[in-house]
């Protein structure tokens, strides 16, 4: 029986695939920076942790709590819409903080393990804005491009120890915190300069319509890079997401 160790397991995407993993009767290790042991069904295939990805002596003890990981899914992040010029120095590290520099920190703390059994398969959860230049989220898009760019080299890295990694990349999704939660950290709005701009395209975005991205979409994807190993590196979730992969291949990116 097989284990996997999701961060970022509270809500949203995180948390379908915890269930969705729990379903095909893996042993889950469910972290959160919060724990809680009401949003899973209780069993002896579930273990809920703390893991705050920014904080090295939460991920060391996670991990050392779990033994063997067969399968670790980088999935905490969080996004903080705002102009480039308007955006924090202190909001710009706590997004490279979570997004970037807690998935290298959980990946550095479960690698060694891996490579010494001679097998497994690290899941970067991204996003698809990396496919396409949006406004207001140049900096998250920024730190989810990095994660990008550090999956391609560090699969190479390590493919002849027999790990696999992958990148499973979202759409926009209604059916999770994300943007809710992104709401409540907006910047800018009453700016002289950049909020007139901001309103407009917050409207446009609103307005929008066609399928997005459901969790189980996520789930799917990353259940798929998990468990087969003809999935490609770049994994898309979710119909708009797709499109966007489409788009950008087609560009030639």
């Amino acid at each position: 029986m097989k284990t996997v160790l999701i961060t970022g397991c509270s809500s949203g995407f995180g948390l379908a695939t915890a269930r969705h993993f729990l379903d095909r009767d893996w042993n889950v290790v469910a972290t959160m920076r919060t724990p809680r042991d009401d949003v899973l069904p209780p069993g002896p295939r579930l273990r809920v942790l703390r893991l705050d990805v920014t904080d090295p002596a939460s991920i060391a003890s996670a991990v050392a709590a779990v033994g063997p990981i067969d399968v670790l899914v980088n999935n905490a992040g969080f996004g903080a819409p705002a102009p480039f010029e308007l955006t924090a120095a202190e909001t710009v590290r706590a997004l490279f903080d979570t997004n970037t520099f807690g998935t290298i920190a959980v990946t550095q703390a479960v690698l060694p393990g891996m490579r010494q059994r001679g097998s497994g398969v690290i899941v970067n959860v991204t996003s698809s804005v990396t496919y396409k230049p949006l406004p207001l989220v140049g900096v998250y898009r920024a730190a989810k491009a990095a994660v990008n760019a550090l999956t391609e080299s560090l699969a190479a890295e390590v493919a002849p120890f027999g790990i696999r990694v992958h990148l499973v990349l979202p759409g926009s999704s209604g059916e999770t915190q994300f943007r809710a939660n992104a709401a409540t950290r907006l910047q800018g709005l009453d700016d002289p300069v950049y909020g007139d701009f901001m309103r407009t395209t917050i409207a446009r975005m609103q307005a929008m319509t066609g399928p997005g991205t459901r969790a189980r979409d996520v789930a799917e994807a990353v259940w798929r890079a998990a468990t087969d190993a003809s999935a490609p590196q770049r994994i898309p979730a979710g119909a708009d997401a797709i499109q966007w992969a489409a788009e950008w291949a087609e560009a030639g990116q």
